[in-house]
């Protein structure tokens, strides 16, 4: 009988495992690279309790002759292709045009996707630089001393030994796929949200001494996008701080897991509640329905008594999304099996609402109870009229507030 592991293996063989634990690491290299870049810092990991994985991205590494094509949404099929056939939750660690890919991941499987560590990303919507500045970049393919020539500009002092390495790395890669490399970090996702729509706690390794992920350029583009972001800058570090300084990037991403498993002992995370807040955006009661245990309780400051049960605990839920016309999670607390939510909503032609709202997982990280409070008393009592003429039939009309 195969393992889960094989499985995944026949559908990329360039996938690579080592350790255990009862959750996965996954490693996602960036622009010119493979998953060798990764090598010092999962040796440094080798006594985390966690399983390390390693891929190549399709023109890369051990994939150098796969056909294309090379964009960020085959890429992150392939990846979200490993994660889904994974059978436990995920952190997602990746490096600079690899950190567009593990966010796109990290939305399309929010309850499996505990958290993410970007190292020296860039902004989900590209670079966007000037034509002279991108056609250098597009020549790298074939040209190995301009290879080796930027890693040294960007690599903040990066020794001979890492220069020699990374210049390897990249000599492999063909010409024609580097120019398409190039169009996935510089120009990025067209209608990226200005907000992530990734909630999971975030960990930004920067370099300091990057000269292409700068301060400038995360601070004000990268991580004001994620609710739960922390920064860390390397001193002596440029562009490739994994391979510069594997001992501290994989303390960080140590500590990080510590974190993430300190913060959902009790069930799976945080990650319960995404699928909560997907099915916001989504306004499918599929979805809703999805998250919730089949015996799920919901209480309400704009109903009168509880409604259990997924199925009408579903349709009061899709139908109370289609009534916002914005929704904004702003804050996230996990204590053991609770996760607390605050929100900021508009609905009615811009009526502004605010909230809290408080999920609790049972140990399978299901929703059993969501209890959710909203303020002021007049939106929140126009919200349950609105509400009980939509589903008052379905659910019971006793339940809303009527003003006649």
């Amino acid at each position: 009988m195969t393992t889960v592991i094989e499985q995944l293996q026949e559908q990329d063989p360039s996938l690579t495992t080592t350790g255990s634990g009862d959750v996965a690491v996954l490693f996602i290299h960036g622009f010119l690279d493979d998953q060798t870049v990764w090598d010092d810092v999962v040796s440094e990991l080798a006594t985390a309790d966690a399983q390390l994985l390693r891929l190549d991205l399709a023109g890369m590494g051990d994939r150098s002759g796969d056909e294309g094509p090379y964009s960020l949404q085959r890429y992150a099929d392939d990846v979200a292709r490993v994660v889904a056939g994974l059978d436990k939750p995920v952190v997602l660690v990746a490096q600079s045009m690899g950190t567009l890919v593990a966010e796109l991941v990290g939305v399309r499987h929010p309850d499996k996707v505990l958290g993410a560590v970007f190292v020296t990303p860039v902004p989900l919507a590209g670079t966007h630089l000037p034509e002279e500045a991108v056609s250098s970049f597009r020549q790298l393919g074939g040209d190995v001393e301009a290879q080796r020539g930027v890693r040294m500009y960007l690599g903040g002092g990066l020794n001979e030994f890492g220069l020699d390495k990374l210049t390897y790395i990249g000599s492999r890669i063909r010409p024609e796929v580097v120019t398409h490399l190039v169009d996935c970090w510089n120009e990025g996702i067209p209608d990226a949200p200005e907000k992530s729509e990734f909630i999971s706690p975030v960990l930004i390794i920067r370099g300091e001494a990057d000269g292409f992920a700068t301060a400038e350029l995360v601070s004000s583009a990268v991580a004001p996008r994620f609710q739960h972001v922390k920064e860390e800058v390397l001193s002596g570090a440029g562009h490739w701080p994994h391979v510069q300084q594997p001992q501290n990037v994989a303390g960080l991403i140590g500590r990080f897991l510590q974190e993430i498993s300190e913060g959902s002992a009790a069930a799976p995370g945080g990650a319960g509640a995404q699928g909560w807040i997907n099915a916001f955006a989504s306004k499918s009661a599929d979805d809703f329905g999805e998250a919730f245990h089949r015996d799920v309780v919901l209480e309400a400051s704009v109903i009168r008594s509880p409604i259990t049960g997924r199925e009408n605990v579903k349709t009061v839920m899709s139908a109370a999304s289609s009534i916002y016309e914005s929704l904004e999670f702003t804050q996230q607390t996990i204590n053991g099996p609770r996760t607390y939510l605050e929100w900021q909503a508009t609905a009615f032609g811009g009526l502004k609402l605010y909230g809290v709202t408080i999920l609790t997982k049972d140990e399978n990280g299901q929703i059993v109870s969501a209890a959710i409070h909203h303020r002021p008393l007049d939106a929140a009592l126009r919200f349950s009229a609105e509400l009980g003429k939509r589903i008052g039939k379905a659910v019971g009309e006793s339940r809303f507030y009527s003003a006649d």
